[in-house]
């Protein structure tokens, strides 16, 4: 069976490599299931190098270069409104820190129908809807980066500093004065034998 081994994001989608499309749920796009079948017939296996959240219009490229259009499914969800802003801003902080994935609208959350009990617990009102599901990205997923966060900037400060610690206390002044009364003479010096006569 064919495999998709690349993510391909939204905006680098070329419209005429796609050819076939599968429409997943949000749980499907985060972990999607061993084999898919586009909605054309064709069968795959995903096999991406590393996991990534798979967006609404994003593509996943087989082995031969042809592309599988990924598109939201329609799922049970929560409408969040609150009258107060800052209602709505608590819950959302809320969702958060547990963990619950949020779509985010101007004045509207987007949740999963399982938070009810979460968002009655902020005085919000729910009103259950079927639409696509389309939450925030998580703060720490990387997969859209452009580089493998591996933070090797070359040599390290402290390296740096090394190199360029000098200590310029060595000035090379190399005073040499050489005034007259210095008796440190470079000229070649005689070679005393035995029979020098100089008193040492």
């Amino acid at each position: 069976m064919l495999r998709a081994t690349t993510l391909i994001r939204k905006a680098a989608v070329r419209a005429d490599a796609v050819v076939d499309r599968v429409t997943l749920d949000h749980a499907a796009r985060q972990a999607p299931p061993a084999t898919l079948t586009g909605a054309g017939g064709l069968g795959f296996t995903p096999a991406l190098a590393k996991a990534a959240s798979i967006e609404d219009g994003d593509a996943l490229r087989l082995e031969d270069g042809r592309l599988i259009l990924v598109e939201a499914a329609a799922e049970a969800l929560l409408e969040v409104r609150a009258a107060n802003p800052a209602r709505l801003l608590r819950l959302a902080w809320q969702l958060g820190g547990s963990h619950v994935p949020a779509e985010i609208a101007a004045e509207v959350l987007y949740v999963p129908a399982s938070a009810a009990e979460l968002v009655r617990g902020q005085g919000c009102a729910a009103t259950p809807v079927t639409r696509a599901f389309k939450p925030e990205r998580e703060a720490h997923d990387h997969s859209q980066c452009g580089h493998d966060h591996s933070h090797d900037h070359g040599p390290s400060h402290a390296d740096h500093g090394a190199a360029h610690s000098h200590d310029h206390a060595h000035e090379h002044t190399h005073e040499h004065t050489h005034s007259h009364g210095h008796a440190h003479d470079h000229a070649p010096g005689h070679v005393h034998g035995p029979d020098c006569k100089h008193d040492h």
